[in-house]
């Protein structure tokens, strides 16, 4: 919730911007069941409502937005546009106005596309990052990419996280690139490859089965050496689900702070919204983009990955305004 009237004994939703006073307990052998807030075990409720410490160099008291800048030729919505180095700048430098973190991609893992040599991939993004360093840019840079020699040439050039879609399943030598960089990680949940992942995609329970799947994931991030604090997780919206799939994990998103970490969510101009909104050309997905984001602000998601920044940036600061009753 983040209604004003907060009755007394409301919790803070992770530290955050919302609150509750009941919570929905779900399972997979009996039907869900609703209970009040403070009858939760005491680690449940200190997982639910304590604040997350800062990831990376950012806090997250507030909602924070990722730009999306896509050095590809065949990215799902703007494949092409920014494949020029000198493009792939000025578009970060113009985010960058609106935006807390760039997240710089080099390969696309739209549905159907196939793999990119990691050579191919470095040559696209690491002139780029080390480009906007050399200009000053200081916020952070995560590089998008399943790829350890990719994200190791990428910190190298400057990039500050890793956005790993595969949660460390594509690379065995991921987790030790990012292990030895001391860098944080986000963890996106998705199933087989982007090639194949939307050949039918089944689950038995579709929140339950991704929110064990990266439950498992952090596991083994935190076995290879990753430092739970440096840990970030996506439920993957869009990679190996239906559009079903899709409204059900939003529906229920806040459910993933149940894992106690920084919590993305990453719908930008996806097919479901294109679906739903009657809009077949993605880049003009932008309206539907910002109810999917706002819809997670209001369940805690700390941050918004988009490719619209700065209209993003505009509704976010309305949607601040009106739940708080005054400015930001």
């Amino acid at each position: 919730m983040s209604d004003p009237a907060r009755p007394e004994g409301a919790l803070p939703l992770a530290g955050g911007w919302c609150w509750f006073s009941q919570v929905e307990v779900l399972a997979r052998d009996a039907p869900s069941r609703i209970v009040a807030a403070a009858a939760l075990p005491g680690e449940v409720r200190d997982r639910l409502s304590g604040a997350r410490p800062a990831f990376g160099s950012l806090t997250l008291d507030r909602p924070r937005l990722m730009g999306i800048l896509n050095i590809t030729p065949d990215s799902f919505s703007d494949g092409g546009l920014f494949l020029r180095p000198e493009a792939a700048v000025m578009q970060a430098r113009l985010m960058a106005a609106g935006a807390d973190i760039i997240d710089i991609g080099g390969e696309s893992t739209r549905p159907g596309a196939t793999d990119v040599v990691a050579d191919v991939e470095v040559t696209r993004t690491a002139p780029v990052i080390a480009a906007l360093r050399a200009g000053g840019l200081d916020l952070p840079i995560s590089i998008d990419t399943r790829k350890g020699t990719v994200a190791a040439a990428a910190l190298a050039a400057g990039a500050s996280w890793v956005n790993d879609v595969t949660a460390l399943r594509h690379d065995p030598a991921m987790a030790a690139v990012i292990a030895g960089a001391g860098c944080p990680v986000i963890l996106m949940h998705s199933i087989a490859t982007p090639e194949t992942m939307q050949d039918d995609p089944v689950y038995d329970d579709v929140l339950l089965d991704v929110f064990d799947a990266l439950r498992d994931r952090v596991a083994v991030a935190e076995a290879a050496g990753i430092a739970r604090h440096r840990i970030a997780i996506d439920p993957g919206i869009g990679f190996g689900k239906t559009l079903h799939h899709n409204l059900t994990l939003l529906s229920r998103l806040s459910l993933f702070h149940d894992l106690g970490l920084p919590l993305l969510l990453g719908a930008s101009r996806k097919r479901f919204i294109g679906t739903i909104g009657a809009e077949a050309e993605a880049a003009r997905r932008m309206p539907g983009s910002l109810a999917v984001a706002l819809a997670g602000v209001a369940q805690g998601a700390q941050m918004i990955r988009v490719h619209d920044v700065a209209e993003t940036r505009q509704a976010l600061s309305l949607w601040q305004a009106v739940t708080k009753g005054e400015p930001r």
